[in-house]
């Protein structure tokens, strides 16, 4: 039973078949009986018993059962043997031999004294054998001819057939593993098929898809193998055919045929079953198909179904008539704008319900359940059209009766201007009186074609569209027209009157001058042309408008001022259309992802590493809808027809723009997060939704491009608008946004410093940054070794801020996109209020000087170029002016008492020429001092060495650009008598190299300052100016102003340098302006001072203290 249930293999038995001490040869007997040969094989004898009985088992097994019936014939060849071998190999297979016996047919030994043995002994021991058949000994192969046909007998044995162990053993290893593949194979399939069988259909797409993937893949598997058990049954039966293919004439033995059989067996089973599976597989793919069919004609469904309960919701509120024909129109066209979009969910669901046709008509399984939805698609449909078009013609029908009203309306008040426009002095006489009797009986006959008729017929044509609203307007109409027709009636009866009075002779008297006539009303019409000047151009250009000879006005505008107005709304439309088209994109990103982030039904799709990150993704993108949607959109409308002035705009909300630097500073960390979650299903899906071509990174990098776009469309107003009243408005705003954009860029690098331990927000403002090469000397000697070496310059990028300077070491660029920037790593830091300045360092115009502590470290800073030392060196003065004035503000609030003896100790300074202390000095008389330079004593003595003190402003300037300017940090001064000492003594290795371009601001007491008199001369504005009024002047800090003259209301004419142009600025404006400026006029050389007192150098220090040291 055992080796029924697992029969033995070759590949199993492999060695013992190997060993061919007994095979099969494929030769049968005469009645079929299959033969087994025993071959010489002297370690017979030696073979396990296990070993035998495999052997044999296996061999009694592969014959056919009819021919194992029949019983087997051995042969054994003892030939070259003993007796004993003889009778070892009889006995051994009488107790273990596993199948029939038909014959045994032994050759015997073929030596005389064997042979002699072997007869006595096999009469003897026959009984012994124990065999149920005959047992032949045989002398020789001739004898064994005669009992079994050579053709069926190997050649070893005399005979005629071929026989390979090694093919057999292979051809049988082949089949019987082919058989195996194939029993396996239909297994699978048929494993395959029951889970198939028994799988549940998913209930939405996603889950059918996979299903249906799965499946797919694991059939396809199934079908590889198929290929490969057949690819090799093929093989299989091409090496079993091999003999006759190489000799047609070749015979193939009973067991050659038996496994041809075989395999040809096999193969057709392998047919069938891949029959079977193809079959059932296409049932069971079709109904995968047909669930993924329905399952997104479900999706689809609920989806469509939500559009149009949407579409009827909104369409739903179309329920006013409008209070004018105008705003009728504006509803009719918002309708006919909702209508084309219902249009195309109508036309949506219509195809849906035609694919669910089309899935009916293919014998879809779920029919009962799809029929309903189809029906209830197209019922929906249906009545959404009609409401549709009952909503359009209700809408119409308003319009008619609207346009009715105001036709009768109109023709209400053409009559109100008929009568108006006829004078009273012309209808007394009769022919006056018939004009205008036949004007007004004119304007009657056209009464039908406007006014209204039939009150009552009105109310029933119209009862579908009339609110109560609508009632009364029609009512106050038709009782306008009602009081017209009795006025009109009033006045023809009287006009009748008139016309039909008989004309009395007159008695001629001597004429008189005719009463001057009345000019009659004017027509709305003509008083909308009548105005009191054309606006030419939106008010762009400047001038006066010159009375010709006839009284009339007429503007002379040249064909190029007209292109240029062509030119600048052509660049607002494009302003306001990009600002609209931006805004609707910022709203689409915020409603088609950021809001789908918090949509529950998406929340499947978002990965983990976008989890809780709206705000790192969107940044502050919510805020900047809003105030584009709410107030910059609104505000720029309002300049469509005056583009040249939309440059107020962008100014009053440029605090406003500022928001963009913090979206620009989150940008890094929103491409990043973009980058780590750019191919999860959600961003695609919601993309699929939106229908964008572009991703949403193309959308997240608009409000960038926006802030940019700005620059270029001012830019281009600007070209446009010269000589226009906006003009210095537009100037201005592109400087502004361009600092922005500056603000921005350098916010971007600020937030790349890394290694700063403190609050880089605790620094203030950031002015400045950019990169330089640094040397640092140091005063007293060198504090490091390593600044022993310091031939070549350290390359640093310093970041200005309003309380600190920072030294930072620029890094390599690493990434992609914005984290492709830059970082630094911060070295070291300087307190503003402890630095000093000198403009220019010795032989190089491109270096300046940044020092502390009493020049004992200076930083030598070279620039790229001059003209960035120039900005940095500017930016630097304004911030420790800046200081000065803080500190003169604190000192303000400081009591009399404590203010005198400041002001006595800050009056000492050698520098300062006031026109005002001159006179006070002659006043009063005091002693004159040495060190005070407005005594009018010491001027004297100083314009007898030298003849002219005072220079013109063009070479004062060349002289003073020609030395170095030094500014320093208020902590750098520890009192006011330590301020005056520094101010007055400098190393004399810079005894010809420095110089004060402007007086100390210091030294001018707060109350003096007041009573301050203006000089003509050239200035340096120390703070910014806006002009009140069209003849003033705008002047911006940093600009050289040149007084001209004084005039009789309290302002002087001044001329700005820097933009040449020229106007009025109050006297008390002035004062505050350049207080802390000193004349070009006033600047002399160091050689005019002539007091032994002073320092002979010719490099003075402009030095500020911080009001925090000054001991009180």
């Amino acid at each position: 039973m055992q080796q029924e249930s697992s029969p033995l293999c070759a590949a199993d038995i492999s060695p013992d078949l190997r060993k061919q001490f007994a095979f099969l040869s494929g030769g049968r007997g005469q009645n079929g009986s299959p033969i087994i040969i025993f071959p010489e094989y002297p370690a017979f004898g030696e073979l396990e018993e296990q070993e035998f009985h495999n052997v044999l088992t296996y061999l009694t097994s592969i014959p056919s059962l009819s021919s194992t019936g029949v019983g087997f014939i051995l042969v054994i060849d003892r030939r070259q043997d003993r007796w004993a071998s003889v009778k070892g190999t009889l006995l051994r297979i009488a107790g273990s031999f596993p199948g029939n016996l038909q014959l045994v047919l032994v050759l015997r030994p073929t030596t005389l004294f064997q042979r002699t043995i072997s007869d006595i002994l096999f009469k003897f021991n026959k009984d012994d054998f124990k065999m149920k058949v005959p047992v032949i000994m045989l002398s020789s192969v001739t004898e064994l001819h005669s009992y079994i046909d050579r053709t069926q007998l190997t050649q070893e044995l005399g005979g005629t057939q071929e026989y390979c162990h090694e093919k057999w053993i292979s051809h049988r290893t082949a089949i019987e593993g082919f058989a195996l593949m194939v029993k396996k194979t239909a297994q699978t399939l048929q494993s395959f098929g029951t889970e198939l069988a028994e799988t549940e259909l998913p209930n939405d797409v996603e889950a059918t898809s996979n299903l249906l993937a799965i499946h797919t893949e694991k059939k396809d598997k199934m079908k590889d193998d198929l290929r490969i058990a057949l690819c090799q049954g093929g093989r299989l039966l091409e090496s079993i055919n091999e003999p006759l293919v190489k000799d047609p004439d070749y015979t193939m033995n009973q067991d050659e045929l038996e496994n041809l059989a075989t395999v040809q067996r096999l193969l057709g089973q392998l047919d069938e079953t891949e029959t079977a599976f193809d079959d059932f597989w296409d049932k069971h793919q079709t109904k995968l198909e047909q669930c993924l069919q329905l399952r997104h004609f479900e999706q689809d469904y609920r989806e469509v179904r939500g559009h149009l309960d949407l579409v009827y919701e909104r369409l739903s509120g179309f329920s006013e008539v409008g209070i004018s024909p105008a705003h009728a129109e504006h509803i009719l066209k918002e309708l006919t704008i909702h209508e084309e979009r219902a249009c195309e969910v109508l036309d949506r669901a219509l195809s849906l319900a035609c694919d669910a046709d089309l899935l009916i008509e293919a014998s879809h399984y779920a029919v009962d359940s799809i029929l309903p939805k189809c029906s209830e698609l197209r019922v929906v449909c249906e009545e959404i059209s009609g409401v549709l078009n009952e909503k359009k013609a209700h809408l119409l029908k308003a319009m008619e009766l609207h346009q009715s009203l105001e036709k009768a309306s109109k023709w209400c008040d053409d009559g109100i201007y008929l009568l108006a426009s006829q004078p009273v002095d012309k209808c007394q006489s009769q022919d006056g009186a018939e004009s205008a009797l036949q004007e007004i009986e004119r304007y009657l006959d056209t009464a039908n074609q406007h006014k209204l008729t039939d009150l009552s017929a009105i109310w029933r044509e119209y009862e579908s569209v009339l609110t109560q609203d609508f009632r009364d307007q029609v009512d106050k109409v038709f009782q306008k027209q009602l009081s017209m027709q009795e006025i009109f009636e009033k006045r023809r009866i009287s006009l009748k009157k008139l016309a039909a009075k008989q004309t009395r002779p007159v008695q001629p008297v001597a004429p008189r001058p005719e009463a001057i006539i009345k000019s009659p009303i004017l027509s709305p019409a003509h008083r909308e042309k009548t105005i009191d000047g054309d606006i030419i151009n939106g008010n762009c250009r400047k001038g006066e408008m010159h009375l010709q000879s006839d009284g009339s006005r007429h503007p002379s505008v040249s064909d190029e001022e007209e292109n240029f107005a062509v030119l600048r709304r052509h660049v607002m439309n494009e302003l306001l259309e990009t600002e609209r088209a931006y805004v609707e994109e910022l709203l689409c990103v915020l409603e088609g992802y950021a809001a789908e982030m918090d949509n529950p039904a998406m929340a499947h799709l978002i990965p983990n590493t976008l989890l809780h990150k709206k705000d790192i993704l969107f940044g502050n993108m919510p805020e900047i809808y809003q105030f584009h949607k709410k107030t910059f959109l609104r505000e720029l409308e309002t300049y469509t027809d005056y583009p040249e002035l939309v440059g107020r705009c962008f100014l009053e909300r440029m605090t406003d723009l500022q928001i963009y630097e913090k979206y620009c500073q989150n940008k890094p960390r929103s491409e990043s997060l973009w980058r780590q979650c750019s191919d999860c299903a959600f961003f695609q899906e919601c993309q699929k939704k939106l229908e964008h071509k572009l991703g949403l990174d193309s959308y997240l990098l608009k409000p960038v491009q926006r802030i940019t776009k700005y620059q270029l469309l001012l830019k281009e107003l600007l070209k446009y608008s010269k000589g226009c009243d906006g003009e210095e408005d537009l100037q201005e705003a592109l400087s502004s946004i361009l600092g922005i954009l500056k603000a921005v860029n350098d916010s971007m690098h600020l937030i790349a410093i890394t290694g700063y331990e403190g609050n880089l927000s605790d620094l203030g403002r950031l002015m400045m940054q950019g990169s330089f090469s640094v040397w640092l000397e140091h005063k007293k000697g060198h504090a490091k070794v390593k600044d022993l070496a310091r031939f070549k310059p350290m390359q640093r990028h310093l970041f200005l801020h309003e309380k600190y300077l920072l030294f930072c070491k620029k890094r390599e660029e690493n990434g992609e996109g914005y984290e492709k920037a830059p970082s630094y790593s911060f070295k070291h830091s300087l307190n503003m209020s402890a630095v000093g300045i000198t403009e220019n360092a010795k032989g190089d115009n491109k270096k300046f000087e940044i020092w502390c502590n009493s020049r004992e470290e200076v930083y030598i800073v070279q620039a790229a170029t001059p003209e960035i030392k120039t900005a940095w060196v500017n930016e630097i003065r304004k911030v420790l002016t800046g200081q000065l004035k803080a500190c003169r503000e604190a000192r303000q609030q400081k009591s009399s008492d404590q203010l005198t003896p400041t002001s006595s100790s800050l009056t000492l300074s050698p520098f300062k020429t006031n026109p005002k202390s001159l006179k006070k000095g002659e006043d009063k008389k005091p002693e004159p001092t040495a060190a005070d330079p407005s005594n009018p004593a010491l001027l004297k003595n100083n314009d007898k060495v030298k003849d002219e003190t005072v220079t013109s402003p063009n070479s004062e300037r060349a002289a003073v650009a020609k030395k170095r300017f030094t500014l320093q940090g208020f902590s750098n001064l520890k009192s006011q008598k330590g301020f005056t000492k520094v101010s007055l003594s400098m190393d004399a290795s810079e005894e010809n190299d420095g110089y004060s371009s402007a007086e100390d601001p210091m030294n001018s007491d707060p109350e003096d300052e007041g009573g301050k008199k203006l000089s003509p001369g050239r200035y340096v504005v120390v703070a910014d100016h806006e002009k009140s009024g069209p003849q003033e002047l705008t002047v911006k800090s940093g600009d050289t102003v040149e007084l001209v003259r004084e005039g009789d209301d309290g302002r002087w004419f001044v001329r700005n340098l820097r933009t040449n142009k020229e106007g009025w600025v109050p006297a008390a404006n002035l004062l505050t302006l350049i207080r802390q400026s000193k004349s070009s006029q006033s600047l002399s050389s160091s050689e005019g001072s002539g007091s032994g007192n002073l320092s002979t150098s010719s490099s003075c220090s402009e030095t500020y203290t911080s009001f925090s040291d000054i001991k009180t």
